[in-house]
């Protein structure tokens, strides 16, 4: 059984009560400050005049969810904190993302970028890519509400009922009133408590054991501290290869053409204030996940020699950081209640992300083209701001809902994480076919993408797979000496004999979106040649505003140079007419 200890006090709820309150009100003064949200620039893109600082706490806060939070410290504290590698990649792959894929949206200027992938390719891509990101966002707003209301009712005595309403209802009213705004601000606010709540774990931590040499030496003698793991056998969880290179994809997934970042990026005025802006992003994410690498081992060395799982005290590892605070700071007024409020922040900065998010897509990509079909005509800003805002508020309630029906989902609430890595790898790959490659076209885009996603999802939720190899722990130090040592493997990079399951089942998880990305490259370009040599076609010629810069310069001193002008996104040659664009 579960053991609850030291359930949240006055001061605790009075401080969770606080720190709602004024994200509430956030957006409450949003609402009746500046345009009143009367228009849907305003409302979505924050009249482009956003300043960096919480346009780059909010990237970073959507990013890092309270799953992220409480996840983190579980793997440094059950697998060793090679993981921390992975922040290596964040800053490789960020000029990458800041120069050659947001240039093309800046240029662009849509509300979503799947409007890039219509003016590329065609509309039944358009469609194809924005219904995987509708879906996939739906589905994980409503677990990133459950999955901590779950961690923290066992150990808090705050249901699931009423973490899940609280924390759903808040977040939908700040959200649907405030908009982008409200969303941006709060996410400042709110990161500023996640980090509060890590530092306390680790403050706490020093003050217990005397050090942080003291916290180190600990992690050590239980084999945690390894980071020089550079095998490339890609079988290998977590390696300097996978963590890089799988890191970077999914980082890239993430902060190159996903729509929940880069409509942050459209909240400032100009390229390079979103060029600043994901910079800025970088120290702060690295410092975060750091921060909450380090809170796992800090865990640990209190812990070491009386593993709680294993003792029953809680049922995962998931739970060790709710845990932690509540046994060790839950005597102290107010501090457990500080810690709920940083894990509802990481909550309610992703969820209030992806309902802003969802409401834009679905104005653009479904809701706009739907009516002007039917009607004919296209309603007026002052129309189309009162039905977004009512998409957002129904994205809201579809959130609350989805949390409620994830207790019932069993082994898939971990599958529909994984869904979330796995779907964004051929989303980037499909993207890059349009900005990096003239030779795609749209029948191969789609194909490459569908493909992808098919092959990332089968080699994720394949199976059998072998057990993890986890590091060892210790019960000897518990109070009662009636529990059983947890066997595990002792070193972090001892193998199991796993050779009877398939290759690709041992695969790294974090090589599923790698995987995915180069698939859909790869079918997508040889179903594009196929298409063109089969129906007779040639290459389409485009605006060069939709590939990377380097691509387009040379495309565009090309232009000059044959005296080609452009028409509707299609070079149109003045000297002859021949070189027409044909469709299979």
């Amino acid at each position: 059984m579960v053991q609850r200890i030291n359930l949240l006090g006055v001061w605790d709820y009075v401080v969770l009560g606080a720190v709602l309150v004024i994200s509430a009100g956030i957006g409450v003064y949003y609402r009746f400050t500046g345009g009143k949200q009367k228009t849907v620039k305003e409302y979505l893109l924050a009249d482009n005049n956003m300043h960096i600082a919480p346009v780059a706490f909010s990237l970073m806060a959507s990013f890092m969810s309270a799953i992220t939070l409480l996840g983190v410290a579980s793997e440094n504290y059950t697998f060793g904190f090679q993981f921390i590698v992975i922040n290596i990649s964040y800053g490789i792959f960020t000029p990458v993302a800041a120069y050659l894929y947001l240039p093309v949206f800046f240029q662009l200027q849509a509300t979503s970028v799947y409007e890039y992938l219509e003016r590329r390719f065609g509309q039944f891509a358009r469609l194809a890519a924005s219904v995987c990101y509708s879906l996939q966002m739906v589905l994980y707003m409503g677990i990133v509400l459950y999955a901590p209301a779950l961690a923290l009712e066992a150990l808090t005595g705050i249901t699931q009922l009423a973490a899940i309403l609280t924390v759903g209802l808040v977040c939908t009213f700040y959200s649907t009133l405030g908009g982008m705004k409200a969303v941006l601000m709060t996410d400042l606010f709110q990161s500023i408590l996640m980090f509060g709540a890590v530092f306390s774990i680790i403050i706490c931590a020093f003050v217990q054991t005397g050090s942080i040499a003291d916290i180190w030496r600990i992690a050590e003698e239980g084999n945690r501290t390894s980071l020089l793991n550079f095998d490339i056998d890609p079988t290998v969880r977590h390696s300097w290869f996978s963590l890089i290179i799988g890191g970077g994809v999914t980082f890239l997934s993430l902060y190159a053409v996903n729509q929940t970042q880069v409509q942050r990026y459209l909240t400032v005025k100009d390229l390079k204030k979103a060029q600043q802006a994901l910079w800025l992003n970088w120290p702060i994410l690295t410092a975060l996940s750091l921060c909450t690498s380090f809170s796992g081992l800090a865990i640990y060395s209190k812990y070491y020699n009386c593993d709680p799982v294993s003792n029953n005290s809680i049922t995962s590892t998931d739970q060790l950081m709710p845990y932690y605070v509540i046994d060790s700071m839950g005597h102290i007024p107010g501090i457990s209640g500080f810690f709920v409020a940083g894990i509802f922040s990481g909550t309610l900065s992703t969820v209030s992300a992806a309902m802003n998010c969802l409401a834009a897509v679905t104005l653009e990509d479904y809701f706009k083209p739907l009516y002007y079909r039917i009607k004919g005509y296209e309603l007026s800003d002052k129309r189309l701001s009162i039905r977004t805002k009512i998409i957002s508020f129904i994205y809201g309630l579809v959130c609350i809902a989805i949390a409620f029906l994830a207790q019932f989902l069993g082994g898939v609430l971990q599958a529909a994480l994984t869904i979330f890595g796995v779907v964004g790898g051929p989303l980037l790959g499909l993207f890059s076919l349009g900005m990096f490659t003239r030779t795609a076209n749209e029948q191969g885009a789609v194909t490459g993408l569908v493909t992808g996603l098919a092959f990332s999802i089968w080699i994720a939720f394949g199976g059998p797979r072998p057990p993890l190899p986890k590091l060892p722990v210790r019960v000897d130090g518990c109070s009662s000496t009636r529990y059983l040592h947890n066997i595990s493997v002792p070193l972090l990079h001892s193998r199991t004999d796993d050779t009877d399951y398939f290759w690709l089942y041992r695969v790294s998880y974090l090589y599923n979106g790698v995987l995915g990305l180069i698939c859909t490259l790869v079918v997508g370009i040889v179903v594009s040649i196929l298409c063109n040599k089969l129906c007779g076609t040639m290459a389409k010629n485009t605006d060069p505003n939709l590939f990377v810069p380097f691509i387009a310069k040379r495309m565009r001193k090309r232009l000059k140079r044959d005296k080609i002008e452009i028409s509707d996104g299609v070079f149109m040659n003045n000297k002859s007419s021949s070189n027409k664009s044909q469709s299979c």
